[in-house]
């Protein structure tokens, strides 16, 4: 839900050659300042940041499959996850590492991860693809696979 944080820059992209992290949300590619708010912390982090709406990623890897960016997606929802898949960014892999508890959860598959019916529906649909997800909050913590 909180897209770029600690865990992301520290735990995520540490370790895996990552040298961008995308930014997947709608309404955050739509409000030039808070994107802007957003690239500006490539300075920090020593990382690109980049902001997309769920359309433009899909665009961005039809185009050449990021370029040289090896990137770590942050999405801010399933619904939007989703909807990048359907816009034809190719998934083989999604951790839901961290999703707030909202007045319709119905399933909390860790502590950090809390799930409505419609987000259970939307990885269910993945998984039927042969996309693996599972539930993991730091990259020292225990995976849950959707699966299980």
């Amino acid at each position: 839900d909180r897209l770029i944080h600690g865990k992301v820059m520290q735990k995520w992209t540490k370790g895996r050659g990552t040298n961008s992290v995308y930014v997947v949300d709608n309404a955050t590619a739509a409000d030039d300042f808070l994107k802007d708010i957003y690239v500006s912390t490539n300075s920090t982090g020593g990382l690109k940041i980049k902001v997309f709406s769920t359309k433009e990623v899909a665009d961005e890897w039809n185009k050449d499959q990021f370029g040289n960016d090896k990137a770590l997606i942050v999405f801010k929802n399933v619904k939007e996850l989703k909807e990048s898949y359907d816009n034809g960014l190719p998934l083989k892999e999604v951790d839901v590492g961290g999703a707030a508890k909202k007045p319709d959860t119905v399933s909390q598959p860790i502590g950090d991860v809390s799930l409505t019916q419609d987000d259970i529906n939307d990885l269910k649909e993945l998984v039927n693809d042969d996309v693996e997800v599972y539930f993991q909050s730091v990259p020292e913590s225990r995976k849950v696979n959707f699966k299980a």
